[in-house]
């Protein structure tokens, strides 16, 4: 593994053109404190006119937009190099200040809410607040969940605190967790990371693929007993904060600021439960074209045709990116090549570097995207998913204000996994051999198994977690790999042989520490696949009608609820259709594999 004084200038992020040095970075924190005693000072006030209100307004949108800078700036320095204690530093002192400010801030709801409602209503008519109008009557909609001033500042005090399990479990998983070395193909140490270790998985050699699954999760069960305590922690934490806010559970309190209804977590959940026979039936003929007699965990990730060569430049990755979004438009093209050639991605694993991958940036910074490049087709497929993203907060934040300038959670996924769909179709478009034909489809195959059967089983054990958690049960590791363990059985039926050490695989996931999130990636995937077949629709004027709903809904942020925002650009993710359709045809995909 490289050091990062090793890589290349121009396939690094260019971090210094949020701030050229420390110095610069140093020099904005100092003019926080100011500008929230600016903003604090309309503490008690709202009620003297809407002029008050909207000095508030204004000027919390420009302490946000500061503090927003300063922490990517350092969150950015400190994901190059976890190791690093002076970016840790940094992270930490913007933190705690972003901390303060939200407490020091944390009585605008409430005094908001306070006011008489003819009053509140009379100041929304105002043409000065016109602006305001959605993200004011967003803020109503809490009423039954706002508390006094005092308590609601007590809440907004303890958000340092709260968010420290992520931060801990980052730091462990990423920094400290010791991995061992395993046995190469060549007989010599090869040091197992986060990195190599989906690619091990993948790799053709089944006893190299087994070393490392299990060198991983026995690596975990030892600090098995630290990372329950820390998981179950986290857990109580999103169960207090829902009861204290009158929420009816920690599922609640999550879906409630996007308004998304409690259901539709439910019946995905029923959904892919009801389609676990198509699983079942991938799971045989994976095994049937392995040729192998028993089907284990350290099986599932290999390709089944691998034909394909694998082996992709970065150059390369970024060319076949291009033409594949081609569907998106000549504007879209041009945009997100201007980008990755001006160094929006940072781009190679190094040593202490933060593992998977993101895409990251403010209102008033260039979208990042932090990668790990493996040369793999995988890493292709990660280049367009994190594409997406950030080319989705490019649109939204070049067309809307701040105060709408970026999108909710639940639709996050989408543009990511439509850019993900249009990269297979477009393979597959230009497969000239019947073996990349197979390769492709089961390539697509294992984004739906990881993506949504497999997050969609993530969703249900955050479900029951924190159910178990409400109801007094205790989240040891035996409680909860017991679970783990139950649930790969459930998803994955008898076909494959549930190897005892996956039951620590929740010990490794970082979403679980951003409660009720990985549901989202299931439902992106089944949304994006409906919008995608509108894109490369056959009838050529359909194909540009559905570009022009997608495109505004790139560009929408959070000017409507995120299911008003799908519904717009074609797809109601408030059915389960969308789920189901999706899984059908995954089904179909399964029965061509022979």
């Amino acid at each position: 593994m490289k050091n990062r004084n090793e890589i290349p200038q121009s396939e690094k992020w260019a971090v210094e053109r949020i701030y050229p040095d420390q110095q610069s970075w140093e020099a904005d924190f100092l003019l926080v404190p100011g500008l929230l005693e600016a903003a604090a000072a309309w503490e008690g006030r709202l009620g003297e006119g809407h002029s008050a209100l909207l000095a508030f307004l204004q000027a919390e949108e420009k302490l946000s937009r500061l503090v927003d800078k300063l922490y990517l700036y350092a969150a950015m320095r400190q994901d190059e190099d976890n190791n690093d204690p002076l970016f840790q530093g940094l992270r930490a002192r913007i933190e705690a200040l972003a901390v303060e400010a939200n407490a020091r801030l944390s009585w605008f709801g409430p005094q908001l809410l306070a006011l008489p409602e003819e009053q509140v209503q009379g100041y929304l008519e105002q043409p000065e607040l016109s602006l305001y109008r959605r993200m004011l009557e967003d803020i109503l909609r809490e009423r039954p969940h706002v508390l006094s001033a005092p308590e609601q500042r007590l809440l907004a005090a303890s958000g340092e605190m709260g968010g420290a399990f992520h931060n801990i479990f980052s730091l462990l998983n990423d920094a400290d967790l010791p991995l061992p070395s395993i046995e190469g193909k060549d007989g010599q140490p090869l040091q197992l990371s986060h990195g190599n270790y989906v690619p091990l998985l993948r790799d053709p050699d089944r006893p190299l693929r087994e070393r490392a699954f299990r060198a991983m999760y026995q690596t975990y069960a030892k600090l098995g007993n630290t990372i329950a305590g820390l998981y179950s922690a986290s857990v109580k934490k999103d169960n207090f904060y829902a009861q204290a806010q009158r929420h009816d559970s920690a599922l609640a309190a999550s879906l409630f600021s996007d308004n998304v209804p409690e259901e539709v977590y439910t019946q995905l959940i029923a959904t892919v439960r009801a389609h676990q026979p198509d699983m079942a039936e991938y799971l045989r003929r994976r095994k049937a074209l392995l040729g192998v007699d028993e089907l284990h965990m350290w099986d599932i990730y290999t390709p089944l045709f691998p034909e394909l060569p694998l082996d992709f430049t970065w150059e390369q990755a970024k060319s076949i990116v291009l033409q594949a979004l081609a569907p998106l438009g000549p504007q879209y093209v041009a945009d997100l090549s201007a980008g990755l050639e001006n160094r929006w991605c940072d781009v190679w694993e190094t040593k202490g570097k933060t593992s998977g991958a993101y895409s990251s940036g403010v209102y008033d910074s260039e979208p990042y995207m932090l990668l790990n490049f493996q040369n793999d087709l995988n890493s292709v497929f990660t280049l367009a998913h994190e594409a997406g993203h950030s080319m989705h907060s490019y649109y939204t934040r070049k067309k809307q204000p701040y105060v709408y300038g970026d999108y909710r959670i639940f639709v996050a996924e989408v543009a990511s996994t439509v850019n993900e769909t249009l990269l297979s179709d477009y393979l597959l478009a230009h497969a000239d051999k019947k073996s990349e034909v197979r390769y492709l489809v089961n390539h697509y195959l294992e984004e739906a198994r990881a993506t949504v059967f497999r997050q969609t089983m993530f969703a249900e054990f955050e479900l029951e977690t924190h159910r178990m958690a409400a109801e007094g049960k205790p989240l040891t590791a035996e409680s909860l790999c017991q679970l783990y363990y139950q649930l790969n059985k459930d998803y994955f039926g008898d076909e494959i042989v549930v190897d005892e050490e996956i039951a620590w695989e929740w010990a490794r996931i970082p979403h679980f520490y951003r409660a009720f999130y990985v549901y989202k990636y299931a439902t992106g995937f089944c949304a994006a696949s409906a919008l995608a077949q509108g894109l490369i629709d056959p009838d050529a004027e359909k194909a540009v009608a559905a570009r022009e709903r997608y495109l505004v809904f790139l560009s929408a942020g959070c000017t409507k609820d995120p299911i008003d925002l799908l519904k717009d650009a074609g797809v109601d993710m408030s059915s389960s259709e969308p789920v189901d359709r999706t899984l059908t045809m995954f089904g179909q995909l399964v029965r061509t594999l022979e």
